[in-house]
């Protein structure tokens, strides 16, 4: 977990001036996928504590935040970190894991985790998931995105074209296995969404889960 850890922190730490760039807002995103964000603010009600777990740049907890939400983000990558509180200063950013996040139990309402368990390899899952339950409130809401398959691939080409001399490993999961590890954390299924892709390689899934009690 370390190893791994370190090598996507460093990476994103390389990249993150260039990311915060390229991918301003939610310009990547489908309407599709921006609606499963829009479906879980409108199951938590009004000024909901939401996590964006894994972070990065903030672009997402900016979403969250115009649309009402208390936002508070962590990231693994400092750097990332840096350049979202340079662009959304209004936000509380820190610098965490995932698989340790730095909060008390129940502390929000709900946690998203918007493509930032990509790079973790299967074993850091069950963790990543425990720490999902724990740190949301009783009831409180999940949701995942992330790319649909069973393969794993290095996805640093694009940075490399900009210069960054690095390697990212993706791995793809199908939304059965993400199901699967959220309900024996204790998170059970609300609904799922996987799309063909619309520009991408690979399709997109998004899974949302509740805690049980």
């Amino acid at each position: 977990m370390d190893a791994v850890n370190g090598q996507v922190r460093s990476t994103y730490d390389a990249v993150a001036a260039d990311y915060a760039r390229h991918f301003p807002g939610t310009g990547p995103e489908a309407a599709l996928d921006l609606a499963t964000i829009d479906h879980l603010l409108a199951l938590l009600g009004p000024a909901p504590h939401v996590l964006d777990a894994g972070c990065g740049t903030g672009r997402m907890g900016r979403y969250l935040a115009d649309r009402g939400a208390r936002v508070t983000g962590v990231d693994l990558s400092s750097g990332m970190v840096a350049m979202a509180r340079r662009d959304h200063p209004d936000i509380g950013w820190v610098v965490g894991t995932i698989t340790d996040l730095p909060y008390d139990d129940g502390a929000f309402d709900a946690a998203m985790y918007w493509y930032s368990t990509i790079h973790s390899p299967d074993d850091d899952l069950p963790r990543i998931a425990a720490e999902a339950r724990r740190v949301v409130r009783p009831e409180g809401l999940v949701l995942v995105a992330f790319q649909v398959g069973e393969a794993a691939r290095d996805v640093g080409e694009g940075y490399r074209a900009l210069g960054h001399d690095v390697r990212l490993t993706r791995f793809h999961r199908s939304l059965h296995r993400w199901s699967a590890v959220l309900e024996a954390a204790g998170l059970s299924e609300v609904a799922r969404l996987q799309r063909a892709p619309m520009g991408e390689k690979d399709p997109q899934g998004f899974l949302l889960a509740r805690r049980r009690d």
